[in-house]
């Protein structure tokens, strides 16, 4: 049986009555039809997973009584994916599957050749939570506002690297890069970087070039769209330095 799971925003205790948002209660009682006494799994990215039931419905409104622990809060990767913004859908299915893959944020940036000047990040985090409700993981990746992509770079933690997708053909394999970082027992913080469509400008090329922790990343022979580089290089940092089992 599948287990109804839900992100909540609020710290958890056993014996504890979590309110659900009105989206979530109308989820619950008028999609799923669930009723009281019906199994809900919570979880806030900081306590683990818990198993409650429904304890308390009224019109608009439900809440869960949590009764007890199911799974640890669990340490997960530090990646980011910093991206430019495409359009709506392809945008949407960035959001989910990023998540879905692992990511710890999601920022969006705006570099010169982007062709979309707005960015809703509500729905950008709604996609993330529910991903994060049906895939199982313990977390929501942070969202964050679309800022410049010369103002992220401006402001750059020093312990992070950063993967950036050149389609001039100056990067170095994927494959080869991440068995180089495995062998080396390297598991730094990390970022990926995708451009936009028309790829980055020669100035934001020369910007990356300069800094010592940036990598350039090649894809191989095809020119991928950026929703597809984005699942590609997330794939391939995942299958080799992330959380995927591992013989």
């Amino acid at each position: 049986m599948r287990v109804t799971r839900l992100f909540v925003d609020h710290p958890f205790s056993s014996g504890q009555s979590i309110s659900l948002s009105e989206a979530q209660a109308h989820y619950v009682m008028n999609v799923l039809r669930m009723g009281l006494g019906d199994p809900v799994h919570l979880f806030n990215g900081c306590d683990g997973e818990w198993r409650g039931v429904i304890d308390r419905i009224t019109r608009r409104r439900c809440s869960v009584a949590l009764e007890e622990l199911v799974s640890d809060q669990k340490l997960e990767p530090d990646l980011w994916l910093i991206f430019a913004p495409i359009k709506r859908a392809r945008i949407d299915f960035v959001a989910a599957k990023a998540t879905e893959l692992g990511v710890s944020a999601l920022i969006p940036v705006f570099t010169e050749y982007t062709d979309v000047t707005r960015v809703n990040t509500q729905r950008l985090r709604s996609n993330a939570m529910e991903a994060a409700e049906q895939c199982g993981r313990l977390s929501v990746p942070d969202v964050d506002e679309p800022v410049k992509l010369t103002d992220v770079l401006a402001d750059w933690p020093e312990d992070r690297q950063l993967l950036y997708c050149d389609e001039t053909g100056g990067g170095v394999a994927i494959s080869d890069f991440l068995e180089t970082e495995k062998a080396a027992g390297r598991t730094k913080p990390t970022a990926i970087l995708i451009g936009p469509e028309g790829g980055f400008s020669r100035s934001e090329l020369d910007l990356l070039k300069e800094k010592t922790n940036f990598t350039a990343i090649d894809l191989g022979p095809r020119i991928l769209r950026a929703d597809t580089a984005a699942i590609s290089v997330l794939s391939c940092w995942q299958s080799v330095l992330g959380d995927w089992p591992r013989k």
